[in-house]
């Protein structure tokens, strides 16, 4: 899969204890977990079936700016073609996170906080061109940034990653004409979306979410109590299948969705 600037090409979760939080994920979605040892700060590469997920991370001991614990997250990573360039693009519109550095003969990679504050990935893909797509059960399936500054991020991928946002639901129901979503390219070359959230969740829910693929909902959700997750949001139907809203035993939150339980749009 060749990916152009702009579009996903990674995800990594950042956990306080990374060995206590992978059992959820693998019983959940039978990922199998591969360390990479002391060279690489003990991060693990995720495969679901053999095919690249992802990783997972420590951030235990490490704070924020402000001196607070790092949260337990999933981040993701958007290719670029240069990213000490981009860098210096995004310095305008706000402030680098982890500065640019070489990850071994993988990729080059930085993160930083884009106009409205939520933090995003750049990956310069050199030996590791990023996660395989499948579409299959366990792997990821979207991408999408909920934002209440839906121009202003918009702006900033676009002068940034080259983003090229196409608006979808040209025609909305009476009384839903303010809803606001884009993605970047249309159709299957669509790789994440832009979600105007103004009015529809609280700022603090704000950033970007990940979303993986199940074959049913109700099997999903029924796995959660014994290895300690939660349902925060859901089940919800869509055309788009069935998302539910999960957190895992540290509260890293993330959707899934049951492609096999879409909904007809009529």
């Amino acid at each position: 899969m060749t990916r152009s600037t702009g579009t996903t090409t990674w995800l990594d979760l950042s956990a306080q204890d990374v060995s206590a939080v992978m059992p959820f994920y693998s019983g959940l979605f039978g990922w199998e977990v591969e360390g990479l040892g002391e060279e690489f700060g003990g991060y693990r590469i995720l495969r679901n079936d053999g095919k690249l997920v992802g990783g997972a991370m420590s951030v235990a001991g490490m704070t924020c700016p402000e001196g607070s614990p790092l949260p337990s997250e999933w981040g993701v990573y958007l290719t670029v073609d240069d990213v000490d360039a981009r860098v210096a693009r995004a310095r305008e519109a706000g402030g680098v996170v982890v500065p640019a550095d070489d990850i071994g003969d993988s990729g080059r990679m930085a993160v930083v906080l884009d106009s409205v504050g939520a933090p995003i990935g750049m990956w310069q893909p050199k030996r590791l061109e990023g996660y395989e797509f499948t579409g299959r059960p366990g792997s990821p399936v979207w991408f999408e940034l909920m934002t209440h500054r839906y121009d202003d991020a918009a702006a900033f991928y676009t002068a940034v990653f080259d983003a090229e946002l196409v608006p979808m639901g040209e025609e909305m129901d009476e009384g839903e004409d303010d809803f606001r979503y884009a993605t970047n390219g249309s159709g299957e070359s669509a790789s994440w979306g832009l979600c105007d959230a103004a009015g529809m969740m609280p700022e603090e829910a704000m950033g970007w979410r990940v979303y993986f693929g199940v074959e049913s909902t109700e099997q999903a959700l029924a796995k959660l109590p014994e290895l300690g997750g939660s349902v925060l949001d859901g089940p919800i139907d869509s055309p788009f299948g069935r998302i539910t809203t999960i957190a895992d035993p540290e509260g890293a939150s993330f959707q899934i969705s049951a492609m096999s339980e879409a909904t007809t749009e009529g």
